[in-house]
């Protein structure tokens, strides 16, 4: 006889009895989600992982330590059945018949009355992929689709133009540090929804080439400025297109708030009444230094790091930063804008206690295809920022962790 496909149904599980068989790795994965849907969950396993008790302890789940018993499903709207022991799954899947109880098996789908479909979540939907076809019933196959549809969901590029949702306001989004694979889900998908962006030029360029062509893409470093200040135009960029209706996007490097200037574009929309939606970017000032085989911590080697802005040297009457006390740590220093002050700033680490032979790298266009590194010591990295032609963006590190991984020797 043919086998007739599945028919597929979202269960409302909220404050009903939902049974799972068995503790191990099956479990762990389905009770979020079964905790997530308010489920009243009943546990019964001798033994559980030690992600699962801690469900347990934390009361999301009831456990009873002890085998399955007949009986256990009679009271369940839905029972996941996933012991290690088959004659225990069949009982279980009998009394399941018995009681018009749906139940999923993790040991053999074909004798299960329900099938547990790939899932995933964007904004609000939820995805379910079932495999309707017995030869090609592979759990990898429907995750393969899932993750598929999920992220066109996510990015923008399965919805319709007409049904294009659109978030009002302005978004603060941080490009990460340029490779664009590094933004996040969310700012892509804002991306994807955008009417006008302004762009930074050390935002991940290549994702404005995946902007449809009725999307205005302003870079803010060629705003007129006119009398006002550049930061100044920009905030009245932003907060003029917004007003006409329209969905922004200021695209920025890293993240808005480490030496971004976000909080002065989000301090100004507020006053302006223009909503605003902060999305935070992984920043340079870490995963540059781990592109590069860095890391700002390493077990006995550093337990903190500070990031400094080098913009301004330390001899600047407008330096904000305590170079002398930064001198006498001993952490990873993490040093952004610094590339044409380094000399300065080494001088004044070294005279304040760091030592010279201080390694230093330099890596330049950080997760990039153009990215590089260049390795010194306090005493030498004026030099050979010089000798190397080192150029901005750059991220400097200074400190013992330069000297683990590939390029060091500890």
């Amino acid at each position: 006889m043919a086998e007739h496909p599945a028919y597929p149904v979202g269960l409302r599980l909220a404050g009903r009895r939902v049974v799972v068989l068995g503790g191990g790795q099956v479990a762990q994965r389905r009770l979020p989600a079964l905790i997530a849907a308010g489920a009243d969950i009943r546990l019964v396993s001798p033994e559980a992982t030690p992600s699962v008790e801690a469900m347990a302890d934390a009361g999301e789940i009831t456990w009873e330590r002890r085998p399955y018993t007949d009986g256990d499903l009679a009271d369940a709207w839905y029972a996941l059945i996933a012991t290690s022991d088959t004659a225990a799954n069949n009982a279980a899947s009998a009394e399941a018949e018995q009681h018009r109880v749906w139940c999923v098996r993790s040991d053999d789908a074909d004798l299960a009355t329900a099938w547990t479909p790939a899932t995933g979540h964007s904004e609000g939907v939820t995805v379910a992929v079932l495999t309707t076809d017995a030869r090609h019933r592979d759990p990898r196959h429907t995750a393969a689709i899932r993750d598929a549809v999920v992220e066109g969901l996510r990015d923008g590029t399965l919805v319709a133009p007409h049904r294009r949702t659109r978030t009002p306001g302005v978004a603060l989004v941080g490009g990460g540090p340029g490779d664009p694979d590094l933004i996040t889900v969310r700012g892509r998908r804002l991306l994807a929804e955008a009417d006008v962006v302004i762009a930074d030029r050390l935002g991940p360029r290549d994702l404005l080439a995946e902007l449809p062509p009725h999307v205005e893409v302003v870079d803010a470093a060629k705003i007129p400025y006119g009398r006002f200040m550049a930061q100044e135009a920009i905030n009245n960029a932003l907060i003029e297109h917004a007003k006409q209706g329209k969905s922004v996007v200021r695209l920025k490097g890293g993240d808005p708030f480490v030496f971004g200037r976000g909080m002065e574009e989000a301090q100004a929309l507020a006053e302006a009444g223009i909503a605003c939606t902060v999305v935070p970017g992984i920043s340079s000032s870490i995963s540059v230094p781990g592109a590069a085989g860095i890391p700002v911590t390493h077990r006995g080697v550093a337990h903190e790091f500070t990031v400094v802005s080098g913009h301004v040297a330390p001899d600047d009457e407008r330096s904000l930063v305590d170079w002398p006390s930064l001198a006498k740590l001993t952490g990873t220093l993490v040093i952004l804008m610094g590339v044409d002050k380094i000399g300065r700033i080494a001088e004044t680490l070294v005279a304040h206690g760091r030592s010279p032979d201080t390694p230093v790298a330099l890596v330049q266009e950080g997760t990039t295809a153009a990215q590089r590194r260049v390795d010194a010591t306090l005493a030498t990295v004026a030099d050979t920022v010089v000798a190397q032609e080192v150029r901005p963006p750059a991220v400097i590190v200074v400190g013992e962790v330069v000297a683990v991984g590939p390029h060091g020797t500890v």
